[in-house]
């Protein structure tokens, strides 16, 4: 008898435990969607004291706002995340909660370094591919021009920042960088020359021939002026040039890389 009464009590505290727990349950569901936890505010800034130049509210409303359900409790931060990332110009986003009514968005922009191929991309200082608005992009003066087979971004930004080095003694600045699908680098500078580097085949070619380049170059502006076209730096002990009306090249016939 003691034992089935033992057995009673505790089915009976079970069920007082269930029921306890589904109405702090149910209480909790009425508080969270109560009015006061309706999102009222989404605040957007940058990363630390950095402005936002291109992220602004009728961008955030149109792309970002619409894709955002739930409350202050409910909202998925992931979710929310990927929507701000779906804006123009936003490469990251991190979101917190802020009570009672608000999420605080902190976005990281793309700074752009360069167009990217034809079709209207940009590559950012970071060498992440995204689309945005050219003029936007070019507020402060033209962008350079890369282009490359898929996944070879980071390789001529870093590439980009070495041939700036590169070329300075010269005063010449690249404006175009090209990695062909046999990896094969050609630059055009700000002069309007084309300089066809050719592959790279050591951790020193492009620079031997970059400096080889330099060495002559004086030479032949003083000769030329400015009426040199392209010059090819792919000949071992050479290089092949071209202008209105010369051109010249090494008697070498060894295949041009």
């Amino acid at each position: 008898m003691w034992h089935d009464v033992r057995m009673l009590n505790a089915t009976t505290n079970t069920l007082l435990g269930l029921l306890v727990l589904s109405l702090l349950g149910s209480g909790l569901w009425w508080v969270a969607h109560r009015p006061m936890f309706t999102l009222k505010t989404i605040q957007v800034e940058g990363v630390g004291e950095t402005q936002l130049r291109h992220v602004n509210a009728s961008t955030v409303r149109t792309t970002a706002v619409p894709r955002i359900k739930g409350n202050f409790f409910t909202a998925d931060l992931d979710a929310v995340r990927q929507a701000f990332e779906a804006v123009p110009w936003v490469r990251k986003a991190a979101i917190r909660r802020e009570w009672p009514n608000k999420l605080i968005v902190q976005v990281e922009e793309h700074l752009p370094l360069a167009t990217w191929g034809d079709e209207g991309k940009l590559v950012s200082v970071k060498g992440d591919i995204f689309t945005a608005n050219l003029d936007e992009a070019e507020e402060d003066g033209a962008l350079p021009e890369f282009a490359g087979p898929d996944g070879s971004e980071k390789e001529i930004v870093a590439r980009y920042r070495e041939l700036i080095e590169w070329f300075k003694p010269v005063s010449l600045v690249p404006e175009s960088v090209q990695l062909s699908t046999r990896y094969a680098w050609t630059v055009k500078l700000n002069n309007g020359i084309t300089v066809e580097l050719g592959r790279e085949q050591s951790k020193t070619t492009l620079k031997d021939r970059v400096d080889r380049l330099i060495g002559i170059y004086p030479q032949l502006v003083s000769r030329l002026q400015d009426k040199i076209e392209s010059v090819d730096m792919r000949y071992p002990n050479g290089m092949a040039l071209k202008a209105p009306g010369i051109k010249f090249a090494p008697d070498s016939k060894k295949a041009k890389r």
